[in-house]
């Protein structure tokens, strides 16, 4: 339900989550860190080209949108964070081919082997309880229906020779399951892990999509019965060549790309379809098994490295030259991805970027192009937000894709050759997946603001959106959880800028509380939708938290989007201070009693925030630049860089103007700085430049850095860890409570 109030204090319309009305409701782009006056505004701006059929926007389970005031006082307690630990993450299901059953992975953050854990289930489109096909102790991902419906693969280390990759511990093989029952077993025995893969449409090949093996790799496979091979990889010296040569959760690049292999099924036989120094991603069998589609940057007339530009290609599946003769499907100098088939094959659809050179900033179209190649259409223009996930119906009528729009994500529908916009699954909710059957049914994995994700199914008779699966539902309900309202407000220049007002499970009207703004990551991302538990947990710690979507963000226009372009700190700084104003006007927070703090660009937009004001009493900057300059060449984004700043050595003004580091003697907000160790997207020499300065200036602050961790942490114990700093150091110097620095018996090993 919408309920807008009209405020005397500057104004802005609120979106409340409610019981009242049931309707239906994570970004392909690099993140630097895989969206005065009374205002009204309505739930969704729906522009009349874009039809929403009435049979999607009702839904016959109960909405996990919100809980009613009395349901929130009945609930025993408020979240922890040990709950983080006893939720469940589900995520990427697949509906089978006959339509009957759902395939979806559950992954656990398991705190005494620390690690995450990720297991494959099953459950009917009918209901029911659902059914695990992989074993718990072991984590299992990415799996597929063979054609016929009848096999199960996936990927899966369990068993195999020790990953050179840093974050993996065993080599990812392909493993197949019946899905009657019986063992598991191991389908594929290649050098490398399997990065990728697909089945062709009659289930005698599967496409592999591997990486030129390492030296180590290749050392382990002349003798792989000898134990070495499960020891430490041998240390190699990097010889780089390259002008891109870094990625996190990588590191140093070399010449070694990514390539397509043909497994067939019956001979064990794999032949590679293509080479060449790219990298080739994506695959897509065409219908009838005799070509794949894929995406690849083989830019002929400069370095691939300089550029962002990916096309569409297709390679004949059965040829032997290892794909020497690719077809070139797309042309335009921009990024294209996610290439899907119609259903006679004669037809490519895949997502696009229009204007190259805002690389990031530029919107995500659907397209649409011959599969020999020839003139593309671009069919979402009018909509102007983020597209991803196309795939055709199954009468090759009309694509469907799924769209960031307003601080949620839609599945939407379009017909192939261009018309009329549909919204099959609607509302203020989060659809992070999807997938289509045969007969026109989808299952999608669909997030809300108080309730993790969840299985839904979409029958093709036009029924109601229904939820599948409870996977969280006995903790949820054992716990209070906030009120949390979309909200729209006017910025310093006038722009409308919107965004989520977490407030105290406890809250009542009239009372101000302690309240901590949460800039986000990207710059191009948003906030969403769906249950974010770091808000939550804030929240249920007694604060107001702000979630806004300033200038910069995704979701609302390509020119909203593009406002903050090489010029960091300015829209989106006044953007963020006016959603403080806005609630602080409405009598819900206390302005001396103020906090902040981001991860990626919502650390850079905190050490930017810190520098231009001192109202915050508290802040936490987590992975965020501070002096740009020192970033050229050392982390990955050389290409961002020189896009939007200019190089260094001609356009050094305009870094130094933006970097928080020249005005760093403005900070007098006591900061706390976090980053992991080996971070190659914000690295750590950021936060050390940070604290060193902080320190030397005298303004308190600490540092700490988590051995062994990437931008995404991803080892539990230090996530609880982070999580119970946060709290302490908000506790201590916005609430007045405990010591900043947790005790030494709450700190992780």
């Amino acid at each position: 339900m919408k309920t807008t109030l009209d405020s005397p204090f500057g104004g802005g319309s609120v979106y409340y989550a409610s019981n009242a009305a049931q309707i239906p409701s994570k970004a392909g782009l690099a993140m630097r860190f895989r969206f005065g006056f009374l205002i009204v505004s309505v739930l969704f701006v729906c522009p009349g080209w874009i039809h929403r059929p009435a049979a999607a926007q009702e839904s016959s389970v109960p909405s996990q949108t919100n809980t009613n005031a009395a349901e929130r006082t009945a609930a025993p307690r408020n979240l922890t964070v040990d709950d983080y630990f006893k939720m469940r993450e589900v995520e990427d299901a697949h509906i089978s081919p006959e339509g009957k059953w759902v395939w979806y992975t559950v992954t656990t953050h398991d705190l005494k082997v620390d690690k995450d854990k990720t297991r494959i289930w099953m459950i009917s489109t009918s209901g029911g309880a659902p059914i695990p096909l992989t074993a718990e102790d072991v984590s299992s991902e990415h799996a597929r229906w063979s054609p016929d419906g009848k096999y199960l693969a996936f990927l899966s280390g369990r068993g195999g020779a020790k990953s050179d990759k840093e974050d993996e511990d065993k080599k990812k093989e392909i493993w197949i399951l019946n899905r009657e029952g019986g063992e598991a077993q191991k389908l594929t025995e290649t050098i490398q892990d399997v990065d990728a893969y697909e089945w062709s449409p009659s289930g005698d090949r599967i496409v592999l999509e591997l990486q030129d093996p390492s030296i180590n790799e290749l050392e382990a496979a002349k003798d792989k019965d000898k134990a070495e091979a499960d020891a430490k990889p041998k240390l190699h010296p990097w010889v780089i060549d390259r002008l891109h040569f870094k990625e996190d959760e990588i590191g140093y690049l070399d010449r070694r790309r990514k390539h397509l292999y043909v497994y067939e099924l019956a001979s064990r036989k794999m032949t590679q379809v293509t080479s060449g120094d790219y990298d080739d991603t994506a695959p897509a069998w065409s219908p009838d098994g005799r070509s794949i589609a894929f995406v690849s940057n083989r830019s002929d007339l400069e370095d691939p490295d300089r550029n962002y530009n990916t096309d569409i290609w297709t390679v004949a599946a059965d040829n032997t030259d290892k794909g020497k003769s690719p077809v070139h499907v797309t042309t335009h100098p921009g990024t294209e991805g996610a290439p899907a088939w119609s259903p006679d094959g004669k037809w490519i659809a895949f997502t696009i970027q229009l204007e190259p050179k805002l690389y990031q900033y530029a919107t995500f179209h659907i397209g649409i192009a011959p599969a020999t190649g020839g003139e593309l259409k671009v069919l979402t223009l009018k909509l102007d937000r983020n597209a991803s996930e196309p795939h055709f119906s199954p009468d090759g009528e009309s694509i469907y894709f799924i769209v960031d729009d307003d601080g949620t994500q839609n599945l939407m529908r379009v017909p192939a050759m261009g018309g009329e916009i549909a919204r099959p699954i609607g509302g203020r909710r989060m659809v992070q997946s999807y997938s289509l059957g045969k007969d026109g049914a989808a299952v999608a994995v669909i997030g809300e603001l108080t309730h993790p994700a969840e299985i839904y199914f979409l029958p093709a008779d036009g029924g109601g959106l229904r939820r599948l699966t409870t996977t969280n539902d006995a903790l949820m309900a054992q716990i209070r959880l906030p009120q949390v309202k979309y909200v729209d407000f006017k910025s310093k220049d006038g722009t409308s800028v919107a965004g989520y007002l977490y407030e105290p499970p406890d809250y009542t009207p009239g009372t101000r509380y302690p309240m901590i703004l949460r800039p986000h990551g990207g710059p191009v991302w948003a906030y969403y939708a769906e249950f974010d538990f770091d808000e939550q947990l804030f929240a249920a710690n007694g604060y107001v938290v702000l979630a806004p979507n300033p200038r910069g963000s995704s979701g609302y226009g390509q020119d909203f989007c593009k406002a903050i372009w090489a010029d960091w700190g300015h829209k989106d700084y006044e953007d963020d201070m006016a959603m403080v104003d806005y609630v602080i006007a409405q009598g819900i927070a206390d302005p001396d009693k103020l906090g902040v703090g981001g991860w990626s660009y919502g650390g850079i937009s905190t050490n930017f925030i810190i520098t231009q004001t001192t109202r915050f009493k508290a802040a936490i900057s987590g992975a965020g630049d501070f002096l740009y300059i020192t970033n050229w060449g050392h982390d990955l984004y050389s290409r961002d860089w020189e896009f939007e700043l200019g190089l260094p050595w001609e356009n050094r003004e305009l870094w130094e103007k933006l970097s928080p580091f020249n005005r760093v003697t403005k900070i007098k907000t006591p900061t706390l700085i976090m980053g992991g160790e080996i971070d190659w997207n914000v690295p750590i020499i950021n936060g050390e430049q940070m604290y060193q300065s902080l320190k030397r200036l005298g303004v308190p602050t600490l540092l700490v850095v988590y051995p062994g961790e990437y931008h995404e942490f991803s080892r539990p114990s230090f996530i609880e860890d982070r999580y119970r700093r946060y709290l302490d150091w908000y506790g201590h110097y916005v609430k007045g409570e405990g010591p900043a620095i947790p005790p030494p018996a709450k700190v992780a090993d």
